[in-house]
C-alpha cells in the first residue's frame, strides 16, 4: 500500500526569498535538483511535483538525485518513501508541447533501470499530471500510449534476427502509470465528478485515484471566493463518486501563500485544512518554503503531516454555484477596467524561476473578451503592488445578507479577507475605475479592515512612479513590496 502524501512541494515560482542552495535569485537546473533534496531530508514533504511543462525535461533527474544523494536514498526510498511526480504537457491544449510529454513518459523507465542499478526495486516515477483536463478521453490517451506504445514496444522483434526490444535493451518498467487529471476551469471544476467517473469505468484493480484541483487560475478566471467555492463544489462532488465506486479518491488542492491563490502560509495551514478537511495533498509552492522561518515551515508541515483527511464540509451546491454566477459576473467587469495597468506593473515584477508555465485559460476564454493577462503569479504581484487585493473584486455583486449567507459556504472567509485588506491602499483606491472604486468601497462596508499604513507608503510609490512613467526604482519598490508581504504573488 502506497502511503499518499499530505504535501506536494511544487515549483510554482512565488516567492520573493532566494533559497540557500541558488547561486541565483532564478532558480534553474541543478538548483531544482537541491531543492528536491531538501524539501525531502529537511522539511518532511514526502513529494515534489517536477515541472516538465514548458521547458526541457531534465530525463536525468533521478539519476543526480540518487548518484548525490544515494545513502539518503538508499534509506528512504524514491517511489516508496519519497516521490517524484512529473506534470506534463496536455496536447488538447498544448498541441506544440505534445512531444514533450512523449519524451517524460519514455523516460519513466530508464528512471526504474538507473534505481535498479543503484540497488533498487521500486520505480522511482508511477504518476504523471495532466494539467487542463477538461474529458476522460485525455486521461486514457496518456495511459494507452504509456501501456501500448512504451510497455508494448518491449516484445517488438527486430531485423533479421527477430531479437526483442527487451532482449536487446533490457526490460521496461513499471508496466502501468497513474494518471493524476488537473482541473483548471468552471466547466471541468463542476464536471469533476462525470469525467472522474467515466475514468474509473473498467478499472478494478485501482489502489486510488488521485485528482488536482487547481486554484490559481480558477481565482484568476473567475475571482478568489468563486475559486474556493468552486473547489468545495468539486470536493464535494468527488467525495460522492467516492462513495459510489468504492475507489478512494484522494483530492490534491493546488493553494499558494497569496491569499488570493489560497491564503495556504506556515501560520494558515489549519484554517486551509478546516475549509478543505477532504484534501488529501495540498501543494508547498516556494514562498511556503523560502518566504518563512525554517522552523515555522517545518513544524507545519510536520502538522499536515500527522492530520488524517476527513469527509468534505457539505455545502448546497447549487447555491454555491448562483454565487459563482454573480461574482464571476461582477469580477469580470471590473477586471477590464484594470487590464491595462495590471499588464503594465507585471512587466516589473521579478521571475523567480526559468521556464514558461503554462497556457493561461485567458487564451482560450470568450468571457474575457480576448483580454490577455499575466499568469497568475505576476498577476497578484501587480495587484498587490498597487494596493489593490484582487480578493475584492466581485464581490460587491452580493448583497449584504447574500454575503452574511456566503459564510455558510466559505467559512473561513472573514479571516482570508482580513489578511488580504492588510495589503490595501485606500488612497490609490481613489484612484481607481470607478466601477472598482464603487465595488471594492461596498465590500469593505462587511469587512474587518486594517491596511498596514507602511506597506501603503510603498504602494502609493509604485503607483506614482507607474503612472509618471518613472521606471527606475519601480522593480526595487516592487520587490520591498513582496518581502513585507512574504510572498511575491
Amino acid at each position: 500500500m502506497i502511503e499518499v502524501p499530505r504535501c506536494m512541494s511544487t515549483q510554482h515560482p512565488d516567492n520573493i526569498a532566494t533559497p540557500f542552495f541558488s547561486d541565483s535569485d532564478v532558480l534553474a537546473g541543478e538548483a531544482e535538483v537541491k531543492e528536491a533534496f531538501f524539501v525531502f531530508s529537511q522539511l518532511g514533504c514526502r513529494e515534489q511535483m517536477w515541472d516538465s511543462e514548458g521547458k526541457e525535461v531534465d530525463n536525468q533527474v533521478v539519476e543526480k538525485l540518487l548518484s548525490r544523494y544515494l545513502d539518503f536514498f538508499t534509506k528512504n526510498r524514491l517511489g516508496r518513501d519519497f516521490f517524484l511526480t512529473y506534470r506534463v504537457p496536455n496536447p488538447s491544449v498544448e498541441k506544440a508541447q505534445g512531444k514533450i510529454l512523449l519524451e517524460t513518459l519514455h523516460s519513466i523507465p530508464r528512471a526504474f533501470d538507473v534505481a535498479r542499478a543503484a540497488g533498487m526495486d521500486t520505480p522511482p516515477i508511477f504518476e504523471v499530471i495532466i494539467p487542463m483536463t477538461t474529458s476522460h478521453l485525455e486521461l486514457e490517451r496518456v495511459r494507452n500510449y504509456y501501456e501500448r506504445v512504451i510497455i508494448g514496444q518491449k516484445e517488438t522483434r527486430l531485423g533479421s534476427e527477430k531479437i526483442s526490444v527487451k532482449e536487446w535493451v533490457g526490460d521496461f518498467q513499471p508496466e502501468k502509470i497513474n494518471i493524476i487529471p488537473l482541473f483548471e476551469n468552471l466547466e471541468a471544476l463542476s464536471g469533476c465528478d462525470a469525467i472522474v467517473s467515466k475514468y474509473l469505468q473498467g478499472k478494478k484493480n485501482l489502489e486510488y485515484q488521485r485528482v488536482f484541483l487547481a486554484r490559481s487560475d480558477p481565482a484568476l478566471n473567475y475571482g478568489s471566493t468563486s475559486a474556493v467555492l468552486l473547489s468545495k463544489i468539486a470536493l464535494q462532488k468527488l467525495h460522492a463518486v467516492e462513495v459510489k465506486s468504492g475507489i478512494p479518491i484522494l483530492p490534491i488542492i493546488g493553494v499558494g501563500g497569496a491569499p488570493f491563490r489560497g491564503n495556504f502560509t506556515p501560520q494558515n495551514v489549519n484554517n486551509c485544512g478546516e475549509e478543505y478537511p477532504s484534501v488529501q495533498t495540498y501543494t508547498v509552492q516556494s514562498s511556503f518554503k523560502y518566504d518563512h522561518p525554517h522552523r515555522d515551515v517545518v513544524n507545519a508541515v510536520d502538522m499536515i503531516n500527522h492530520v488524517h483527511r476527513r469527509p468534505p464540509l457539505q455545502i448546497d451546491e447549487k447555491r454555491a454555484m448562483e454565487f459563482v454566477k454573480k461574482m464571476s459576473a461582477a469580477y469580470e467587469s471590473q477586471l477590464i477596467g484594470m487590464a491595462d495597468v495590471i499588464n503594465g506593473i507585471s512587466v516589473f515584477v521579478p521571475g523567480r524561476r526559468a521556464r514558461k508555465l503554462h497556457v493561461g485559460l485567458f487564451g482560450y476564454s470568450r468571457s474575457m473578451k480576448g483580454i490577455k493577462l499575466p499568469r497568475a503569479i505576476k498577476f497578484c504581484a501587480a495587484f498587490y503592488s498597487i494596493g489593490l487585493p484582487a480578493e475584492l473584486l466581485g464581490l460587491s455583486a452580493l448583497s449584504e445578507k447574500e454575503f452574511d449567507e456566503l459564510h455558510g459556504l466559505y467559512t473561513k472567509i472573514d479571516e482570508d479577507l482580513k489578511d488580504s485588506t492588510r495589503y490595501l491602499n485606500l488612497a490609490n483606491l481613489d484612484r481607481m475605475p470607478l466601477s472598482v472604486r464603487k465595488g471594492v468601497k461596498k465590500a469593505l462596508e462587511w469587512i474587518e479592515c486594517e491596511p498596514d499604513e507602511d506597506y501603503a507608503e510603498i504602494t502609493t510609490r509604485i503607483y506614482d512612479s507607474y503612472k509618471a512613467g518613472k521606471h527606475t526604482h519601480l522593480a526595487e519598490d516592487i520587490k520591498a513590496a513582496a518581502w513585507k508581504r512574504r510572498f511575491l504573488g
